[in-house]
């Protein structure tokens, strides 16, 4: 029928990851409770591993149901195939995307309006070279551009990651929550309104039982602690691959000979940080403040 992109097919890097369809959907959970739900409550958080279902476009998509997913979650727990703690967790994921439908049910406004109605005169910054910096994957931190190419290449990017490029969008270049709801609707597979709405609202604060304003996620720790080997920002940044892990989530720490020997040139091959970290938490703490 036509509706296959062209000039250019951005899908193009889709087909190796998705099987669309009611089929792929159940192949795609049995494949998790059978090998990738072992250990998924603690894997989950690292970017680089497979504890992750990705059934969410399979969900958005009506192929695949909260309910067949609690059935054969409960199957696979009797069969002792995942334990009680993993399966917990998993389901407490699918909650909360039922708990997002709630929220939007009730608030239809819910992708345009602050929950909570004290953050409306948050002072936003928003520019748009900041934006575009951070749609393109060039903002000079690997955890962040890695997310952001993951999601432009595949349709989708890990849940660790999206918290940490959702928190840099909006605290440290102070960028209006929902231009980044809008990018992620544009380009996620699984792009649900309540849930996009719900998951952007709780990185900013002013969602329902939102994570406090002044928990901003450190990009460069983020990577140390949950990408230690690199694995994660080598795929997805390769032009970062031959650095030390020592300075992989911060290059611009790197001292010159060590950047010389990886092939990277700062500013050239990889862009310097567009804001500095401390600095930025800083501005945003004190942009709270005026609340």
């Amino acid at each position: 029928m036509g509706f296959l992109p062209t000039r250019p097919n951005w899908a193009a890097g889709f087909g190796p990851h998705w099987t669309p369809g009611e089929a792929g959907a159940m192949a795609r959970l049995d494949g998790f409770l059978e090998t990738r739900a072992k250990g998924y409550a603690q894997g989950r958080d690292f970017p680089a591993a497979e504890n992750v279902s990705n059934l969410s476009p399979h969900l958005q998509t009506g192929e695949i149901t909260p309910r067949q997913i609690l059935a054969s979650l409960r199957r696979a727990e009797g069969l002792g195939d995942v334990g009680q703690r993993d399966g917990a967790k998993f389901l407490a994921e699918v909650g909360w995307r039922e708990f997002a439908a709630y929220l939007l049910f009730h608030n239809p406004t819910l992708a345009a309006d602050e929950f909570q109605q004290k953050f409306t005169p948050f002072p936003w910054l928003d520019d748009p070279k900041d934006l575009a910096a951070w749609q393109r994957g060039q903002t000079g931190y690997p955890i962040v551009d890695a997310g952001m190419r993951e999601l432009w290449q595949t349709g989708t990017m890990h849940n660790r990651v999206r918290m940490i490029v959702a928190s840099f969008l909006i605290k440290h270049l102070r960028v209006n929550w929902r231009a980044g709801l809008a990018w992620f609707h544009d380009t996620l597979l699984d792009a649900d309104v309540a849930s996009n709405a719900a998951s952007w609202q709780w990185v900013a604060g002013c969602g329902a039982d939102a994570a406090p304003y002044f928990r901003i996620f450190n990009p460069i720790t983020q990577a140390i602690k949950f990408d230690p080997d690199g694995d994660y920002i080598r795929r997805w940044v390769p032009e970062l691959a031959d650095l030390p892990n020592k300075y992989l989530g911060a290059p611009w720490q790197a001292p010159g000979p060590v950047l010389d020997n990886a092939n990277v040139a700062l500013g050239f091959t990889y862009p310097h940080p567009i804001v500095d970290h401390a600095s930025a938490r800083a501005a945003a703490l004190a942009a709270f403040e005026t609340l």
